[in-house]
């Protein structure tokens, strides 16, 4: 079966969402952005910018922004950018406006709380009738929506949708490679933003590049086994969407997540470290989920683990990293296993 696209729909205005509209426009489609916020879909449409996500970055003037999802109607392509605890809420407002059979590309990041279900599961059941697919990998907003160059995962069970659906978002600084595991590309977008936080903490408490090495490491081995056994590749883990997610997230502070840990890290209260963000930090609302959910199919992941609790008040950071450190000495090849 052959794809052809012309019309791209994306939903969710925020940094990530608005880079990906300024995609989707260089790479000559027609694009529609949707917004929840007012003042968002005036800045785009009458000065093409956003000035409330993405403040200073000049957005394509064939950018159309509104606020209604039924705009979204006509689209053949729709990327759904929605945070991911907004997801169904935001899919089940979009459901009547979705025709048969349309391709929906995955952009949040995150497992959902109560259902602990990843956003394809969260997809299945509120659209049954979309054609799925995720984009993930190291990519943050202001740099995409800038031009500068910039590699992802586009991950799709059916091989020709994916890679047309590579092709039309592609341009020579945009570069998503195909992979035909989904689960494996949710699993490492998910738990990336987790680990960025344990990052954080460590930069934050001045503990050292040596320990910031080995925990992006000892995360990765973390990654990999929840994806594994989800029933993803360890292969596509460690592509982009995993291993290079894992390593921008964990190494700027232009990372929401990474800015978390930072503040939690400088002795900064949950509160107090969330604070006048505007974009969502989405380790925060995952972490507690992926802890869930590695007790649930049996797998070890003791530095998530250590965030959730430190997230949830259990334990202070201090002692969250004592427990790390005291952990048994074991041989590294057992977690890959």
């Amino acid at each position: 079966m052959s794809y052809s696209f012309s019309r791209a729909g994306v939903i969710g205005a925020g940094a990530w969402g608005t880079a990906l509209a300024q995609v989707c426009a260089r790479a000559g489609l027609s694009t529609t952005l949707w917004a929840r916020e007012a003042e968002v879909v005036a800045s785009v449409n009458a000065a093409h910018e956003n000035r409330l996500f993405l403040p200073g970055v000049a957005l394509d003037p064939a950018i159309a922004c509104t606020g209604d999802l039924a705009d979204l109607a006509d689209c053949d392509l729709v990327l759904m950018v929605a945070p991911a605890q907004h997801l169904r809420a935001t899919l089940t407002a979009f459901a009547p406006h979705a025709r048969e059979g349309l391709p929906v590309l995955l952009c949040a990041k995150g497992v959902e709380q109560g259902s602990l279900k990843l956003m394809t599961e969260v997809l299945a059941e509120t659209l049954p009738a979309a054609a799925a697919a995720v984009l993930s990998g190291p990519s943050f907003a202001g740099e995409v929506a800038r031009g500068l160059p910039t590699a992802v995962t586009l991950a799709c069970l059916d091989e020709a949708l994916g890679r047309a659906l590579a092709e039309a978002v592609a341009l020579p600084a945009f570069r998503p490679y195909y992979a035909p595991d989904m689960v494996g590309a949710e699993v490492g977008g998910a738990i990336k933003n987790v680990l960025a936080i344990a990052c954080g903490i460590v930069e934050g408490r001045g503990l050292g590049r040596s320990a910031h090495a080995a925990l992006i490491t000892r995360g990765f081995a973390e990654m990999t086994r929840l994806a594994v056994a989800l029933g993803g590749e360890p292969e596509t883990v460690a592509g982009l969407c995993g291993l290079g997610d894992l390593v921008l997230t964990c190494s700027s502070p232009q990372s929401r997540n990474m800015s978390v840990g930072l503040a939690l890290g400088g002795g900064q209260t949950l509160e107090q470290a969330l604070a006048g963000k505007l974009s969502v930090a989405e380790g925060v609302a995952s972490a507690p989920a992926v802890r869930q959910l590695a007790a649930k199919v049996g797998v070890e992941t003791p530095i998530c683990e250590a965030v959730a609790a430190i997230l949830a008040g259990e334990v202070a950071v201090d002692a969250a990293i004592e427990g790390l450190l005291s952990r048994p000495l074991k041989d590294e090849r057992e977690d890959l296993e």
